[in-house]
């Protein structure tokens, strides 16, 4: 059979509604999975909350690292911490042989983001951070597939792997860069992926490829007033390098984002600055305009050393690339969103997010068609890309990989939001989690069992891969920061 053939295939088996299958709609190995994630899903409601309360920044996971690590090890999972350098990251392996099916675990959350399971902005802890991507449930969802699919292999002696990796700092895009480039995806076959969203859908488009750098500038001190012909400013460097860059994007092409913030800019006025820091992004849709974007980023800094007579220093903190879709694996995971069902949420759950979107409606004349969307959307591949990056891409350079994303959050509220940590904190959260662990765990049954399925997605992944050539700007044998910030 042609690939196109397959496609077509697994694409006439998407069934026309979201209605809850019945029992006999579903493999044994998968009706087990299903069952067993029902079995765990008190565990996962109690994994989101613990990780929802610990609410940790990239890099600093330990807790939730920890946490997912001991239900994985107590369940039979060998688990293997302190990968690539970061101590927080992990995997968790069971089954023996091929196919090697990896599900994605993160679990960091955004700093200066707590907020109560409230309809109003109300901080846990002021200044705290908070889990407004909802890498809770994430987290915790992965997890639950993970359980699911070991059961299934159990009881149903099938051949294979499946591991759970557990990756940190996406939020920041550095985990699975640092441990794609340690090797430790080497040998995985496939990979799924999903994540908290306002919608059920398969991840079916591209991202964004993207280089995150910190320009440093030394120059010399000197009062300001008495002898500013002494000094050379760091922050002048910088100054110059972010009107250079704000003039470069007139330039661009219209899918490109730089974006900075000063990290260093002095300590007082009366002090000529001898050292200054500016962070950037650099990103666009293909990694190779990145490339070209960041190398000219660099003159423009190069230029503001030698305009200020200053030194420049360039730190790489990570380089991801765009994420590359896998048709086969889209329609697959379509399809069994569709047959698990998609949740259906209670009218006090919709209240809670209607009363999420008050705010949204206020500030910005937002309108809503639904307080949760409990439709499931078809995503055709092609579609157009995010416009948000993550560090999935670099394993999907390596591996065929799928994802999905559930309903979590109120419908229509923006990425990062204070809305998005009350919701994944609550029912509707935990809804969705457990709805994408189900796809999660019966897709990569699809990928243990199947053949032809397997075999579809490897060979769209060929042909997408064609012309790619894998490029980092990250130093070779560099070690992941143990801090972003």
């Amino acid at each position: 059979m042609s690939i196109r053939s397959l496609v077509i295939a697994v694409s006439l088996t998407i069934l026309p509604c979201a209605a809850q299958a019945q029992d006999d709609a579903w493999r044994p190995t998968q009706q087990t999975a299903i069952d067993a994630i029902d079995r765990h899903s008190d565990t996962i409601r109690d994994v989101n909350r613990s990780l929802w309360q610990w609410a940790e920044v990239g890099l600093e996971e330990h807790q939730s690292s920890k946490l997912l690590q001991s239900h994985l090890r107590e369940a039979g999972f060998d688990v293997k911490a302190g990968l690539a350098g970061m101590p927080t990251a992990f995997v968790a392996s069971y089954g023996k042989g091929k196919p090697v099916i990896g599900i994605l675990a993160e679990y960091d959350a955004l700093p200066g983001m707590s907020q109560q399971v409230e309809p109003r902005r109300t901080p846990r802890v002021d200044g705290a951070a908070g889990h407004a991507c909802g890498h809770s449930g994430l987290g915790s969802g992965a997890m639950g597939a993970a359980l699911a699919v070991k059961e299934a292999i159990d009881k149903h002696e099938i051949a294979g792997t499946v591991r759970l990796y557990g990756t940190p700092a996406e939020e920041t895009v550095i985990g699975k860069v640092y441990m794609t480039l340690g090797g430790v995806f080497d040998d995985l076959d496939f990979c799924l992926h999903w994540h908290p969203s306002t919608k059920n859908g398969a991840w079916a488009s591209s991202s964004k490829a993207l280089v995150s750098a910190k320009f440093t500038f030394d120059g010399t001190a000197a009062h300001a007033s008495v002898s500013p012909e002494s000094g050379r400013s760091a922050l002048d460097a910088v100054e110059l390098m972010n009107v250079g860059a704000n003039f470069m994007r007139e330039h661009l092409k219209e899918d490109a984002r730089i974006h900075y913030v000063v990290t260093d800019g002095g300590g007082a006025p009366n002090v000529v600055p001898p050292k200054a820091t500016v962070w950037y992004f650099v990103r666009a849709d293909a990694h190779q305009d990145v490339e070209y974007n960041f190398r000219w980023l660099k003159d423009i800094a190069k230029g503001a050393a030698l305009m200020t007579r200053t030194k420049l220093a360039v730190t790489i903190d990570t380089d991801c690339h765009e994420i590359v879709p896998n048709a086969p694996l889209a329609t697959q995971i379509t399809t069994n969103l569709r047959r698990v069902g998609a949740p259906r949420f209670s009218d006090e759950e919709k209240l809670f997010a209607r009363r999420l979107q008050e705010p949204l409606i206020a500030q910005f004349g937002s309108s809503f068609d639904h307080a949760i969307d409990e439709r499931v959307h078809e995503q055709s591949v092609g579609s157009p890309p995010s416009k948000g990056s993550t560090d999935v891409g670099d394993i999907s350079w390596r591996v065929p990989t799928g994802g999905l994303r559930t309903s979590c959050m109120a419908s229509g509220s923006p990425g990062h939001s204070w809305q998005n940590v009350a919701a994944i904190g609550s029912t509707i959260g935990e809804k969705g989690t457990i709805y994408a662990a189900k796809a999660l765990a019966v897709t990569a049954l699809d990928l243990l069992e199947n053949p032809e399925l397997a075999a579809a997605a490897r060979a769209d992944w060929q042909v997408r891969m064609k012309g790619r050539k894998y490029f980092s700007f990250i130093p070779p044998k560099q070690k992941a920061p143990a801090k972003i910030r």
